[in-house]
This record gives C-alpha cells, sequence and structure tokens, in this order.
C-alpha cells in the first residue's frame, strides 16, 4: 500500500473509531481510539486463532496481512522522525516560561536525576528478575530497557493533563518534567546503546566518550533549539502576516529536527527549547493578536491529529511487535508494570525530598508525580529502534522480544488504567491532593 492510501486508511479508522468512542463509550479521546483498536485487534487475532484451529480459509490469515500492512508503516520511523516533533513543539507553546522556571528545581531535578535513578533501579531489578524467571539479559541490556521506559511521553501526559483539573503548580511541573525527560531519557539510551555496540567489538567508549556524546546530544540540543528559535522569532517580529508566520512555525519544526539529526544532537531538546521560546518570547513580542489566536488554532488542530493517529497505531501495532505470547513470557512482562511503578515512585521521592522546603514541594505531590507518569509513544519507538548488536552473542533475539513485550504491556497499563484513573487525584477540580 502507498503512503497516500495508507494515510487514507488511518484518518478514516481514527474518524469511525472516534464516533464509535463519542457515541458509545465516551472516554477520553485518545485513551478511547486506543481501546477501541486494541478490542479490534484482539478480535483479528481471536478469529486468526479459532480459524487456524478449525483448519478452515488456511490460506488466508488476516493476523498475518494486517501485521504485513502495520510493520510496513515502520512506527519507530514515523513517530520518532515525523510526528514526535510536531506533537512536542504544540505542546511547549502553550507552557509557560515564567511558571516553568518558578519551578526549575523541581523540573530540573526530575528531569534528569529522576531519570536516571529510575534507569539505575528498572535496569537492576529487572536484571535480577528476569535472570530468575529464565531469561539471562545482560545487565547493560538491562539499563537500556530501563532508559527507554523511564521517561514519561509528554504526548499522553500533556492530553491528560488538559481534563484533570491539575492546579497550576502542578501542571507546571508535570508538562515541563515530561518535555524535558523524554529528551533526556533519549539521549541516555543513545550512550547506552553506543556502550553495548562498543562492548561488542566496534570500538570501546571510555567515561571521556561517554561524557562528551552526553552533552553533545543534551546542551548542543538545547543550544540548537535556542538558536533556531531566536531566528524564526526575529524573522516572524519582522513581518505581520499570520499565514506567512505558522508557515514559519513549521519550518522551525521540520528544518531544528533535521539540523539536529545531521550534528548528532537531540532533537527532542531542540523542538521543546525553540517551542517555549515562541510560545512565550515570541507571543509577547513577535505577533499580533490575530497572529497569536491563528497559531494556536492551527497547533491545537496539529496535536489533536497527530494524537489520534498516534494512540490508533499503538492499538495497531500489537500485529507488527513480535510479541511471544507464551504465558511465561507474558507474565515476565507483566512483572515489569509494578518494577516501574516503583522506580518512578523513588526517582520522583528522592527529587521531591530534597526540594521539600522549598515552595515547590507541596503534600501529595509524589503521589500525584508517581501516578500521572505515563509512558507511551516515545517508549515503543525506542525499544523497536533497538540494532542487531552484531558481535553480541549474548543478546538473542528471544531477550529482544521480551525486552518488547514489557515495554508494550507497561504503555498499555500506564495509558489505559494510569490515564483513565489520574482524574480521581484532584479533589472538586482544584488540582491539589
Amino acid at each position: 500500500m502507498d503512503a497516500f492510501n495508507a494515510a487514507a486508511l488511518l484518518l478514516f479508522l481514527v474518524a469511525l473509531f472516534g464516533y464509535a468512542n463519542h457515541k458509545l463509550f465516551k472516554l477520553p479521546s485518545t485513551i478511547g481510539l486506543m481501546v477501541i483498536t486494541l478490542a479490534c485487534s484482539a478480535a483479528v487475532l481471536a478469529f486468526d486463532f479459532i480459524q487456524g484451529a478449525l483448519g478452515l480459509f488456511e490460506s488466508l490469515s488476516l493476523r498475518d496481512s494486517i501485521g504485513l500492512w502495520v510493520g510496513s508503516l515502520d512506527f519507530s520511523t514515523t513517530f520518532m522522525q515525523g510526528m514526535l516533533g510536531f506533537l512536542l513543539f504544540a505542546g511547549s507553546l502553550h507552557v509557560n516560561l515564567d511558571d516553568l522556571f518558578s519551578r526549575k528545581w523541581a523540573i530540573g531535578s526530575l528531569a534528569t536525576v529522576g531519570v536516571g535513578i529510575s534507569t539505575v533501579l528498572v535496569g537492576g531489578a529487572c536484571h535480577f528478575l528476569f535472570g530468575w524467571m529464565g531469561y539471562d539479559v545482560p545487565i547493560l541490556f538491562c539499563f537500556i530497557f530501563g532508559a527507554l521506559i523511564s521517561p514519561t511521553d509528554p504526548v499522553a501526559v500533556l492530553g491528560v493533563l488538559k481534563r484533570a483539573g491539575a492546579s497550576r503548580s502542578l501542571e507546571a511541573k508535570i508538562a515541563g518534567e515530561s518535555l524535558f525527560n523524554d529528551g533526556v531519557g533519549v539521549v541516555v539510551f543513545i550512550v547506552l546503546t553506543a556502550l553495548a555496540m562498543g562492548s561488542g567489538g566496534h570500538g570501546a567508549m571510555d567515561f571521556g566518550d561517554v561524557v562528551l556524546l552526553f552533552l553533545q546530544e543534551a546542551v548542543g540540543g538545547a543550544l540548537l533549539g535556542l538558536v533556531t528559535g531566536f531566528i524564526a522569532y526575529r524573522a516572524m517580529k519582522s513581518i505581520d502576516d499570520y499565514r506567512l508566520e505558522v508557515i514559519f512555525t513549521m519550518a522551525l519544526v521540520t528544518a531544528t529536527y533535521s539540523l539536529a539529526g545531521a550534528l548528532h544532537m537531540s532533537g527532542l531538546i531542540a523542538i521543546v527549547v525553540s517551542g517555549l521560546m515562541i510560545g512565550n518570547h515570541g507571543r509577547r513580542f513577535a505577533m499580533s493578536d490575530v497572529t497569536v489566536d491563528h497559531l494556536e488554532n492551527f497547533w491545537s488542530l496539529v496535536d489533536e491529529i497527530l494524537n489520534a493517529l498516534l494512540f490508533l497505531l499503538l492499538g495497531l501495532e500489537i500485529f507488527a511487535i513480535s510479541l511471544n505470547l507464551s504465558p511465561v513470557m507474558l507474565l515476565v512482562g507483566a512483572v515489569t508494570i509494578p518494577v516501574v511503578l516503583l522506580a518512578r515512585f523513588v526517582s520522583v521521592s528522592v527529587p521531591m525530598g530534597i526540594l521539600k522546603k522549598l515552595k515547590e514541594f507541596t503534600p501529595g505531590v509524589i503521589r500525584i508525580l508517581t501516578w500521572s507518569g505515563l509512558r507511551g509513544g516515545i517508549s515503543v519507538a525506542l525499544v523497536l529502534s533497538l540494532p542487531d548488536f552484531t558481535g553480541r552473542p549474548d543478546f538473542t533475539s528471544t531477550h529482544r522480544d521480551l525486552l518488547v513485550t514489557s515495554t508494550y504491556l507497561v504503555v498499555l497499563f500506564s495509558i489505559i488504567v494510569q490515564g483513565l484513573t489520574i482524574p480521581l487525584l484532584f479533589k472538586g477540580g482544584k488540582g491539589e491532593p
């Protein structure tokens, strides 16, 4: 199927499932889309199983046909290099920089120290649990799993915050952390993956190489976002044409992400920084009220459409992911859910405990930050992007399947269970625990 027909089919499914959710189930739109898609996917898998058991239509396999089509969409590339930049920019446009700076210590510590603590805890615990349950996954690859599952997904988090009734303080912490910790998590993932490749005989990395790579990705990405955001800001300030200014923002996203990739810098961090500049400094000093109105409407629509497509793809991805549906592997994967939640609790408690005496700490914030730390498309895209690790015989296809299965189960639990219950943490719509 060519790109146009694939896009047409995806948009048709979004419209159809969205209509069904609106009329019948009335779940939050993105979560409803994912639940309905999963239900339809499960029905197809059940039909395929029954058909095979009865020996009917042996030449026809809906699972294989749909799996080939979904696999051809290449979720990892489509999301990381196509959709994510636009989603992050749309999210960062609506984040108030003053709120962000007033809570900079909480957000900064959660996005850096918190991700590091969670990566180590998840990696260490999973190495022990996987080995105890019969899967001897090398410790470095368990840390890679910890890095890809630790960042909270800004797309899922920001979508839930729109209806959760969080206070301004909590919303700034949760939104700010989710926008930055995904970039940090991806950088840690890249560094650990490079270490795994190097230890397989492709050139070992020493401590200096690791630090340099981290600085190049993280700090370089932030500086690049400042430069491209400032250039776009100056260009928008020199004109007053909302059509052209909206086009400038689209060009800013695509050019910044492409340039970051060419310079081996974090495109995610660069996009967030440039989005914050345009959404704050640009909104105040470079745009008329007419431009601000059109810009917000345009990016809100882009955000809604891409969010819908993302959650539909997450539901369909069950066909393409090489899930080993044996009870043992599913059990092992399910065990990672409480491990990730516990690691999230500790990684939030440590920074918040240090900041307890500051105004950035409020009672009950640890509980809310723990449960609102949703995982989403970033984790799935990263685990699917794992290379073959040629020269590493200790990492097999079975280990890879286990990591993919565990990631997918954590993401499903996170979006469906945590996503639907987050509003229950807030009382009376005031956003306080």
